[in-house]
């Protein structure tokens, strides 16, 4: 019996000790069992002279391939006053080289049959395409250009500027609970650029300037500053080949500066308010906590599970079906980070209930959890959920190449291997402990947002 196999079979199991429901357990049973098993196919590693790393995963059931170039750089390496300077460069990218002119490289990844996209984080800028595999050479050829030779037309910057502000209008300044998040972040974190967000303030997006762009992509977007990721129908030694040829030549950046920055221990609750046009009150409570792999960062994976893991879990049940206070009210903990973060608790009040009890309600269940361990059956459930869900988000080679990518981006791809090995390890006790520790007054933003009346309406 396989190894992958044998961990089927304990998940399984798993599952139906913790389930009653035996429609979801038979739908849990059916998709594990058709996870396919190259979900830890092997990974075959490459360096190039000029630094640039290659990262090929062989997938041979359909004749598809994904190519994705991931940059070191996001929001957390943009100097003062520039912040949005990573995800308009993002947006820029698809605007033409001397070879390819403006929007020449999405209509050729789709005239080719395939689809392109990008996305900027705090961490890390990435680009990736969809191709059936025997035109995957298409991807090698376009990113090789872009790499070197961006054109960064002012027109098109000025109008692109436009656009991500426009952006920013709809998804932050409009959107009540995101911009309160952005404030949350901003006074949670005094030091580190994890302040900023990503898409940038928009008196910061404003002053971008065209040399602004070429500085940060003269400076972050070189070989040795990233790493690409190739998997599906391809063959390892082919494309590789591939790639030497339109890459290697590429030279390493000078004078990148890498950005390292520590924030300070907390010493005290931070509270803000955020007066908007909203429908409901809404709280969000944020914890500084440690990012993969410390020690403790098992633990509070378990913790998020087991405070709001489903309908069934803590917060839920009792804030939201048994006191009703709440329309929804979450627990988030993800330290894919390459720097600590926090864990997140959210909550958007009901009709006529006030966000205070809310809040004092979210405290009660933290305490709970401090003071009495869960029990063996509420962790093993935790467990067994983020197992499955961690083997079912691999279920398209998309997927494990972004997998793959993430954890190159934190600190090594073969630390993919030791999540779930973390995970599985985790004992009640050590859910509650990392709760004392993390959770704690001293160490909490607190955001509320006011509901002001919304325009128009009575």
């Amino acid at each position: 019996m396989s190894g992958l196999l044998q961990k089927r079979i304990e998940i399984i199991r798993g599952i139906y000790d913790i389930i009653n429901d035996m429609k979801k357990l038979v739908f849990l049973l059916a998709f594990l069992l058709t996870i396919p098993l190259s979900v830890n196919a092997e990974v075959k590693e490459y360096k190039l002279e000029n630094g640039l790393k290659v990262l090929i995963l062989e997938e041979h059931k359909a004749p598809v391939a994904t190519f994705q170039v991931w940059y070191r750089v996001g929001s957390r390496d943009e100097p003062a006053g520039k912040s949005g300077l990573s995800h308009l460069l993002e947006h820029m990218m698809f605007k033409g080289t001397p070879k390819y002119g403006s929007k020449a490289f999405s209509k050729l990844v789709q005239k080719n049959g395939g689809t392109d996209n990008a996305y900027t984080t705090m961490d890390y800028t990435a680009y990736f395409q969809m191709l059936a595999s025997d035109r995957i050479g298409i991807s090698v050829n376009l990113e090789a250009d872009r790499m070197q030779n961006l054109t960064l037309d002012p027109k098109e910057v000025a109008a692109e500027r436009s656009v991500v502000m426009e952006e920013r209008r709809l998804r932050s300044d409009d959107d009540p609970q995101n911009l309160l998040y952005e404030e949350v972040m901003a006074a949670a974190f005094k030091s580190h650029p994890y302040q900023r967000p990503v898409i940038g303030w928009m008196s910061d997006i404003a002053s971008i300037e065209r040399d602004d762009l070429f500085r940060h992509y003269k400076t972050y977007y070189s070989p040795e500053n990233a790493f690409i990721v190739i998997a599906g129908d391809v063959k390892a030694d082919d494309i590789i080949q591939k790639v030497k040829t339109s890459f290697e030549d590429i030279p390493a950046a000078a004078g990148k500066k890498s950005v390292a920055s520590k924030e300070g221990e907390q010493k005290g609750e931070r509270r803000i308010t955020l007066k908007k046009e909203a429908e409901l009150p809404y709280i969000i409570a944020s914890y500084h906590t440690p990012n993969f792999p410390a020690e403790d960062s098992y633990a509070l994976e378990v913790l998020g599970m087991v405070l709001s893991g489903g309908k069934s879990s803590r917060l839920y049940k009792s804030i939201v079906y048994e006191k009703k206070l709440a329309l929804s009210s979450s627990a988030d903990y993800s330290g894919f980070y390459k720097d600590p973060y926090v864990f997140l608790f959210d909550a958007t009040a009901a009709p006529g209930k006030n966000i205070k009890d809310v809040e004092s309600a979210i405290y009660s269940e933290i305490e709970k959890i401090k003071t009495e361990s869960p029990s063996e059956r509420e962790v093993q459930k935790a467990k067994n959920q983020i197992e499955s869900q961690f083997i079912m988000g691999q279920d398209s080679i998309y997927l494990q190449a972004r997998l793959l990518g993430t954890f190159e981006l934190i600190g090594g791809w073969k630390l993919k291997d030791q999540y779930l090995e973390g995970i599985r390890k985790i004992k009640p006790e050590d859910v509650s402990r990392v709760a004392k520790k993390y959770l704690d007054e001293d160490n909490r933003t607190v955001g509320i947002l006011i509901p002001l009346k919304v325009r128009g309406k009575q």
